[in-house]
């Protein structure tokens, strides 16, 4: 399935090239600058992408026996706490309040770190430094609305991350259940 992501792109704005499965192909200003976003293009991820199993491992351990009530709960907190987090960003986003979208991405990279969630964590790390007019290392400075276009992108292939992070933590803890 194909979305097109698009802006009103007036002189020296961004325009976007054409999506697929939420992730941007390319961002070009009317000056002729190229942006390549470093996001997947939509291929399945093997469990690794997912999900740091060593850190994840580190939070099993701390679990009573096998029964992983604590791990559970933390994780179905998370759960929580990210779905408020993406409600939040959607209001940033339509406010196109960027230090907010900066404070939002580095407190869900912060929960998503702990749990291991690879692909999540480093894409809210990106949005961090959009949210900052910065490209997605951090290095260069980007304009207003460049950064409003990754931004955007972002945030469908941050919420993909996260549903396949939130459907692989579910399956796990429902296959620990009577072990």
């Amino acid at each position: 399935m194909a979305i097109q992501i698009q802006t009103e792109a007036g002189p020296n704005e961004p325009t976007t090239g054409s999506s697929v499965n939420g992730t941007v192909e390319q961002v070009t200003t009317d000056q002729g600058n190229e942006t390549e976003p470093e996001y997947d293009d939509g291929d399945e991820y093997g469990d690794n992408d997912i999900i740091d199993h060593t850190t994840f491992d580190q939070l099993l351990e701390m679990d009573d026996e096998e029964d992983h009530e604590f791990s559970r709960s933390l994780v179905w907190n998370y759960f929580e706490q990210a779905e408020k987090t993406f409600e939040e960003l959607d209001q940033a986003m339509k406010e196109l309040d960027f230090p907010d979208l900066s404070r939002l991405g580095h407190f869900l990279k912060g929960s998503s770190a702990a749990l291991g969630l690879t692909k999540v964590k480093e894409s809210c790390e990106k949005l961090q430094h959009y949210g900052n007019c910065r490209d997605a290392t951090g290095d260069s400075e980007i304009t207003n609305s460049e950064a409003e276009s990754l931004i955007r992108a972002l945030l469908i292939q941050m919420r993909k991350e996260y549903d396949e992070a939130e459907n692989y933590l579910r399956i796990f803890y429902e296959s620990q259940e009577g072990q």
